[in-house]
């Protein structure tokens, strides 16, 4: 599909909770699947038929820039480093020449994410005079460690905390973003170079900011439970959804059925034996 649509992958984390295995690899080259995360999000931004594309870098930044150079996506990337990170308002505000023109998917890419691109751009379209952002949302396992976010009886946001010690629910930023370029202005009055998206500006712009709930799924992969759990949360979703797999084995269609209830049983002992190993 053609959408006009541009792309600002933030890829240039440290993942120092993933520690040692970012010692080797990049937070965004962890390995989903036998695929990494950074060409996933390739993946899924090119087949909506975006060719402007920027990728920052900085942790490992060789690295990226050699998968990046080698995938099928060379030709519609930007290579962005960051000597000194600017923070993800501040990589945001540094490409807003060439971002504008077109809304702005704005995503983490070292997040785990599966949803309907479509589906996100017809909400961002859909969104109430004055929004300028469409926040996708997700339902959060742990909201203590996330941006809780609520909503009034119209659907607006009521609240927005960060790693609130009491969450008021489960409702979380998933830190991808659908931007109208419009929102460069606004972030100009901040006056700032070095600052992040979600802890310095979201805060001060709730009235414009639309919601997308992800109902698929979402997740953070920054530790290692967490990574683990991701290798067969979607190995289940992307192969349970192929008959053809689900017919050549059926340990697929067993792992999925049910609301995939035995992949998530498994996947709860997986966590539990982590927690017990320290």
């Amino acid at each position: 599909m053609a959408t006009g649509l541009k792309a600002l992958l933030v890829a240039a984390g440290v993942g120092s909770r993933l520690r040692p295995l970012t010692d080797v690899l990049p937070k965004c080259l962890m390995p989903i699947n036998g695929q990494p995360l950074l060409g996933l999000w390739l993946e899924r931004v090119a087949a909506a038929g975006t060719t402007d594309i920027v990728v920052n870098l900085h942790h490992h930044a060789a690295l990226v820039r050699a998968y990046v150079e080698r995938s099928p996506y060379a030709g519609a990337v930007v290579l962005s480093p960051e000597e000194t990170l600017l923070g993800t308002a501040g990589t945001l505000m540094r490409h807003r020449d060439q971002l504008s023109g077109a809304p702005i998917l704005f995503a983490h890419a070292d997040n785990l994410s599966v949803f309907d691109l479509e589906r996100f751009l017809a909400a961002h379209k859909a969104r109430p005079s004055g929004a300028l952002v469409t926040m996708m949302t997700f339902t959060a396992e742990t909201p203590e460690l996330c941006g809780i976010v609520t909503l009034d009886a119209r659907g607006r946001i009521a609240s927005f905390d960060e790693k609130p010690r009491q969450p008021k629910g489960n409702m979380a930023n998933a830190a991808v973003f659908l931007i109208d370029p419009e929102l460069f202005g606004v972030i100009d009055a901040f006056g700032r170079l070095v600052f992040e998206f979600s802890t310095d500006v979201l805060p001060h712009i709730l009235d414009r900011v639309h919601t997308f709930h992800n109902d698929v799924y979402h997740r953070d992969i920054g530790t290692l439970p967490s990574l683990c759990r991701a290798q067969l949360d979607y190995f289940c979703l992307e192969r349970g959804r192929d008959p053809a797999r689900v017919a050549q084995d059926p340990w697929y269609g067993m792992m999925t059925e049910n609301g995939g209830r035995l992949a998530q049983d498994f996947a709860r002992v997986v966590d539990a034996a982590f927690r017990a190993a320290g």
